[in-house]
């Protein structure tokens, strides 16, 4: 069976890193993006490029199918889709905005993502999840003035470590990747005082998701692994 890889979250800095990664490496990548970056699949090299509501109930079934009907059975996902919300204390927010916004980008996406593509895995007794944290996660402390973003990043490191070990018989892996501050021009622009030298780059996080999806990391599930650079 050949590696067919989902990545959602696929046209963002770190996303078209991993595209480009697993693509050197063999897979057969179906990049996703919500409609509004559809444009934004454009020129990164996937197989097959899906643009829709990662966190609608009915959204996932038609495009799992389609997948597996021009790629084949899906072996692997990197879901990357997320977003960072914050710069100020949670006691000074006017409403719960914020709040709701992190809750869909970060935890709703994952937890659809993992409902639909775990059964067809599941059944056939292969596949290897990788869910992107944030050092956040286990270190929430360093996101003071993002206590949301870090509230749900912690859930869905919580969420792909307890399916991990559901799934575990069934010869499917779940593991989250946690990086630090990524180098990517939106950080270099909101940080410009910052060096960036001491950031994670892409490529790296790319290198480390594309170990945890082959069979190289066979014995490895349910792990949260740091990759923080020099951050």
């Amino acid at each position: 069976m050949s590696n067919v890889t989902l990545i959602t979250g696929a046209a963002g800095a770190l996303g078209s890193s991993v595209v480009a990664h697993l693509r050197s490496v063999g897979h057969a990548v179906a990049a996703v993006e919500l409609p509004r970056s559809a444009d934004r699949l454009q020129g990164l090299g996937a197989d097959l490029t899906l643009a829709f509501d990662t966190n609608a109930p009915d959204g996932w079934a038609p495009q799992v199918a389609r997948v597996e009907k021009e790629l084949g059975p899906i072996t692997g996902a990197v879901l990357i889709a997320g977003a960072w919300q914050g710069g100020s204390p949670l006691h000074t927010r006017a409403d719960d905005s914020v709040w709701q916004s992190m809750l869909s980008a970060n935890q709703e996406s994952v937890y659809r993502a993992l409902r639909a593509l775990l059964p067809g895995m599941v059944q056939r007794q292969k596949g290897s999840v990788v869910v992107i944290g944030s050092r956040a996660a286990v270190r929430p402390d360093s996101s003071a003035g993002a206590a949301e973003y870090a509230a749900t990043k912690s859930a869905v490191v919580a969420l792909a470590q307890a399916a991990a070990q559901e799934v575990l018989e069934a010869r499917v892996r779940i593991n989250a990747v946690l990086p630090s501050t990524m180098d990517t021009p939106a950080n270099r622009k909101a940080m410009p005082k910052v060096d960036p030298g001491k950031w994670v780059a892409t490529q790296s996080v790319a290198q480390v998701i594309g170990f945890l999806l082959s069979d190289a990391s066979a014995d490895v599930s349910g792990a949260a692994i740091p990759v923080y650079g020099r951050s």
